[in-house]
């Protein structure tokens, strides 16, 4: 079971679009609201394992400041309101699509930030940060961000919104830091390490790809209608993509060194899409789901994204070379 959660894992490229399809197959044959049961259980599933191996103490190590200030300063002051502004000209009547795309922009970082950042060879440790103080900042801005760019066209209850962040990041993410803390004590850091916390994300995945079917399905019958609806939607996420790579990546190259440049790129390009689609599908209701199948065709665009800037990285040196690495040691 493991080899083919991970095997999945390593392919979601390919796992998440055939999760919609057959999320849309579903949808067709057969009424999917009894699915909407399943919306919590996988929700923490999805969201559970990720935060056991998430290394909170690494936010108090320092080093690479000027990374973490720079990223952040994207991640909240730029890309946001870029993705806002692209929905707002590709959705012009279409509030909860709009949504759908503010928030692929709104929850930065997620764990293939730092596996990412590890592939291209940049600095593990500071990326590790930038997904915590991320994730955290994330979590608690978004209900904000919400309200101030959306509340002129959706209803948008603040405190509803915190409240399932509450549920869905902050006490998965107690939970998961009481478990991290139980599995060490019991198997040690290192067993923890290489035999233990490897297996958390697979099971995370395992979360994404039932949202992933769940959110499609109901939503078949819309697709169906509107069938270009999917090619409407690809292209303001390419460009949101193409924009955030490009601002990282010359942004890295004017201030930063190597290793921290490429965790800033992925610090900011890689955004934790479980946390916003769990957030569509839990705090907007019935319509939150047309506000998913945004977010879930940003998979799609997100990890082959990452993928082509690893390999052009390691070719063409997007990035310019730096001081020595600090990733390696920590990995």
């Amino acid at each position: 079971m493991w080899y083919a959660l991970k095997k999945i894992s390593q392919n979601l490229v390919i796992a998440i679009p055939v999760m919609m399809l057959a999320g849309f197959i579903t949808g067709l044959f057969i009424d999917p609201k009894p699915l909407k049961s399943l919306i919590i259980p996988f929700t923490f599933l999805m969201v559970y394992p990720m935060m056991v191996t998430l290394k909170i103490k690494k936010v108090f190590e320092g080093g690479d400041l000027k990374a973490q200030i720079i990223t952040q300063a994207i991640n909240f002051g730029v890309i946001p309101f870029v993705a806002f502004g692209l929905g707002s000209f590709f959705f012009k009547d279409q509030p909860y699509m709009i949504l759908g795309l503010l928030l692929a922009g709104l929850v930065p970082t997620s764990g293939m930030t730092i596996s990412w950042t590890g592939f291209a060879k940049g600095n593990v440790a500071a990326a590790v940060k930038m997904t915590v103080v991320g994730l955290t900042l994330g979590s608690i801005a978004t209900p904000f961000f919400v309200k101030f760019l959306m509340g002129t066209n959706l209803s948008v209850d603040v405190m509803v919104v915190m409240r399932q962040i509450l549920l869905i990041v902050f006490l998965p993410m107690l939970a998961g830091f009481m478990t991290q803390r139980l599995l060490v004590r019991r198997y040690g850091e290192m067993e923890f390490q290489h035999k233990l916390a490897p297996r958390f994300p697979s099971l995370s995945t395992l979360g994404v790809m039932g949202i992933v079917f769940i959110a499609i399905s109901l939503k078949a019958q819309t697709i169906v209608a509107s069938p270009q609806l999917l090619l409407l939607i690809l292209a303001p996420l390419a460009l949101l993509y193409a924009i955030n790579f490009t601002l990282a990546t010359i942004t890295g190259r004017m201030f930063l060194p190597q290793g921290d440049a490429i965790a800033l790129v992925f610090g900011t390009v890689s955004r934790n899409l479980s946390i916003a689609l769990a957030i569509a599908m839990n705090a907007f209701g019935q319509e939150g789901s047309i506000a998913a199948l945004v977010v879930a065709v940003a998979y799609i665009i997100q990890v082959q994204s990452a993928a082509w800037f690893v390999k052009l990285n390691g070719r063409l040196s997007i990035l310019p070379t730096g001081e020595p690495q600090k990733a390696m040691a920590t990995r």
